[in-house]
């Protein structure tokens, strides 16, 4: 029974892994829509580098759900229902921001297209700080009692350091979809995106060492594990040459090595998150309710069911993805039915 709730813990990491790397370069785009597009030309060819992509990439973030509520639903609804105001605003981003790709191209009028285009990056942008803030709150820990029912209040999930990483998650993004962008585009977009491609990574650098520090200064237990599995170094140390080879790689003139490097600093990052909380899935401020993956578990026969279900899945999962991906390789280019 331990190995399959471990299993899964690491499934469902694998899962969140995915999302973040796919999904996050494309809210990336939309943070970066109205900063690096000036035409409405511009702006189809930023929402067109993804649109081939987008849904494709939230597919992940539904198998993330899946897996957590039929492997631990005591986690699943318990989040859901801390989160839950939070989690409205996220779907509502989430949908609002399919919209504007949908209906911007719908009208020539240049006030219609305009407020998608605000829409579209509003949402991206919202969307990414919620799920920072989310991310957070599990670090730091929120008030459970004996059942695992949150007691706290909604400004409680809003603390300064649920905040930060708020929004160095936003600087996260917005720096990996700007090396995305750059690989997808040329001409003088491309060139303009250069300059943001450096600019995001110096607010990513500065968000993300101010919020190690403050991790490690407020949070000694995201450090636990460190002393039980000190291969986890292994992963610090990957970490920071990935940081460290995105500049060099985008120096060198080679985006695409950057944008290996900015996946890397990124499922890095979400690794660090899940050994922080393992064996938790749900940190609370009082350390007796802390939600294990033990006491969040379902049975055993549905454990077993699922994982044979996850081997014959996951591959599917993962070759859509690669084909999807090849297909849509190279520069993006306007057709007929581009938004």
């Amino acid at each position: 029974m331990e190995a399959l709730q471990i299993f899964w813990f690491l499934t469902v990491g694998f899962f969140l892994i995915g999302y973040a790397i796919l999904d996050g370069f494309d809210l990336g785009v939309g943070i970066m829509h109205l900063i690096v597009a000036r035409t409405d030309e511009e702006r189809r060819l930023t929402m067109n580098s993804i649109g081939p992509l987008w849904d494709g990439n939230e597919v992940w973030l539904v198998v993330f759900g899946g897996a957590l509520f039929a492997a631990f639903p005591e986690a699943y609804a318990t989040a859901f229902s801390a989160f839950y105001l939070p989690l409205v605003f996220l779907l509502f981003a989430i949908i609002f921001r399919a919209v504007s790709l949908e209906f911007r191209s719908k009208s020539p009028s240049k006030a219609w297209r305009r407020a998608w285009d605000v829409g579209f990056s509003l949402a991206s942008g919202t969307a990414t700080l919620i799920f920072g803030v989310a991310v957070g709150n599990v670090m730091r820990g929120i008030e459970l009692d004996e059942g695992f029912v949150y007691r706290g209040g909604l400004l409680e999930l809003f603390s300064p350091y649920a905040l930060l990483v708020g929004v160095m998650a936003v600087a996260t993004f917005a720096m990996h979809g700007s090396i995305y962008l750059y690989v997808k585009t040329e001409g003088a977009l491309q060139g303009r995106i250069h300059g943001w491609m450096w600019r995001t990574f110096g607010v990513f650098l500065a968000l993300y060492l101010i919020t190690t520090i403050v991790t490690l200064v407020e949070l000694p237990h995201a450090t636990a594990n460190f002393a039980t599995y000190p291969w986890i170094w292994i992963v610090v140390v990957l970490n920071v040459l990935a940081i460290a080879n995105i500049p060099r790689a985008i120096h060198q003139g080679r985006p695409g090595y950057a944008f290996v490097s900015s996946s890397s600093t990124i499922a890095a990052l979400a690794f660090l998150f899940g050994a922080a909380l393992f064996p938790n899935l749900l940190i609370s401020t009082n350390p007796e309710t802390h939600l294990t993956i033990a006491k969040a578990s379902s049975s055993e026969g549905t454990l077993q069911i699922m994982q044979i279900m996850a081997f014959i899945g996951a591959p599917l999962v993962l070759t859509y993805t690669a084909i999807i991906y090849w297909v849509f390789r190279g520069k993006v280019v306007l057709g007929e039915n581009s938004y």
